[in-house]
This record gives C-alpha cells, sequence and structure tokens, in this order.
C-alpha cells in the first residue's frame, strides 16, 4: 500500500516529540521541510493532522507546540464536578427550559411526545478551558432546578441532594462527529473537528429512566477509557467523567 508523503513526515515528527514536555516549541515548517528534505505543503499537512489529534498545538503568532496529554475519562456515575475538583472545574448554564418532548426525547425518556420535559444545556469547563458541551433531558417535577444546580455544580449530586433521585445504573454510547459551528464557537475550536459525541441514559433503582444527555467533548482533549474488573494502580494521572 502506498502511504502519502504527508505520512511519512507526520510519523517523523511524531518521534520527534515524542515525549517532549508539554509546551516544547516545534521547529518551524520551513526548518522541518530543510531537515526531512521535503516541501513545507507537505510538512504542514502532517502538522495540521497532528493539531487535529491533540498531539499538537498551534498559537497565532507564537508557532506550534507540543501540546498537553489528553484528558483520560473513566465512564462511570461520578459527577465532572467531583471528578475535576482538584482542577477547579466550572459548569456555564448556556439554558435551562421546560419544553415539549419531541418524538426523539421521548421515547429515550419513555414518556409521551409532547410531555413537558427539563432541557439543561451546559458548557463545561477546566481552568476556564472549554472542555464539552452537554445537553440533559430530564423528566418529571423538579422545581428551582436552577438555583439548586447552581448551588452544587453537579447535576447528579442536585438530583441525589435536592430531589432523592438516585441512578444506579447508566448506558452510554460513543461515536465521532465532526464539530458544528455552533460547537466550534462554544468550546473554541475549527468547525469540523473531530469530537467524541457521548449518548447517555441513566436509570434509578426502579428502572425509571432519570436522563438521557448528549455530551460534546474536543476530540483534541480526551480520550475514554473503560475498565472491566478489578485493575492495578493507573500510571499517569486520570480524570474519570460523565455528565
Amino acid at each position: 500500500m502506498k502511504v502519502p508523503k504527508y505520512y511519512e513526515q507526520k510519523v517523523r515528527i511524531a518521534e520527534l516529540i515524542d515525549g517532549a514536555p508539554a509546551g516544547t516549541p516545534l521547529p518551524t515548517e520551513r526548518e522541518l521541510a530543510e531537515r526531512f528534505d521535503t516541501s513545507r505543503t507537505t510538512i504542514r499537512q502532517a502538522l495540521a493532522e497532528l493539531v487535529v489529534e491533540g498531539r499538537l498545538e498551534r498559537t497565532q503568532g507564537r508557532g506550534t507546540f507540543v501540546a498537553e496529554p489528553k484528558l483520560i475519562h473513566v465512564r462511570q456515575l461520578t459527577s465532572f464536578s467531583q471528578d475535576l475538583s482538584a482542577a477547579q472545574p466550572t459548569s456555564v448554564i448556556l439554558s435551562l427550559e421546560l419544553e415539549p418532548a419531541s418524538p426523539a426525547v421521548a421515547g429515550h425518556l419513555g414518556v409521551r411526545v409532547g410531555t413537558r420535559v427539563h432541557r439543561l444545556d451546559r458548557l463545561r469547563c477546566q481552568a476556564e478551558e472549554p472542555l464539552a458541551r452537554e445537553t440533559a433531558y430530564l423528566p418529571g417535577r423538579l422545581p428551582r432546578l436552577r438555583a439548586q444546580l447552581e448551588r452544587r455544580g453537579s447535576l447528579y449530586a442536585t438530583l441525589r441532594e435536592a430531589y432523592d433521585i438516585h441512578i444506579t445504573s447508566a448506558v452510554d454510547d460513543v461515536e465521532t462527529a465532526l464539530a458544528s459551528p455552533e460547537e466550534a464557537s462554544l468550546l473554541g475550536v475549527d468547525v469540523g473537528l473531530p469530537m467524541l459525541v457521548v449518548h447517555r441514559t441513566a436509570w434509578d433503582a426502579d428502572s425509571h429512566v432519570v436522563e438521557w444527555t448528549r455530551s460534546v467533548f474536543r476530540g483534541d482533549r480526551f480520550r475514554f477509557q473503560a475498565r472491566i474488573g478489578p485493575t492495578p494502580a493507573l500510571l499517569g494521572s486520570t480524570a474519570e467523567t460523565e455528565v
């Protein structure tokens, strides 16, 4: 199989930055082209792909640098706020409305079409860096939800402490999608950047659906991890998240 020229240079650059600390500057495109005896166009394409993958980051007017390692997300029944507490997580409520359930939402929540449900749209951040956009649909009466949520930060803690709703199980469906213009604007990325999209359905002990949430995570900042059975201590730092 013929390997594209840019891919060969991508592998070389990846080897060049392997083990380098985050923030390490790369040589210029011209310098890399001369080092690897290729064109700047080829180098530019290789760098662009490494940026999309989250290995490199570009700063306008400064250059290209080794990016921070991706956050590892272990999907389980804990909250974003709890899992990233050491990193000062924040949530911005973009909107919180009562609206009639569409056929799709009604199907996921197990309610009739047109039933009024809460639609909670949030921007999730770490150290003021936008990381994910989450849209949760919640059935049932949840009086003063905004005030309760702003007090606690975590949706799951709010459901548990304010409404005595305890989530006992959940299913996550993970897929990839390209960032829409709205998502790109909110998360500070380019339109078309690959994103990780997670659809979560969660139930209480009585098998009632508690939430259906669509979460869009920056593909350049996250990788998800699944654990099966007891595991030894993980190497490196991890962040265990959900909605």
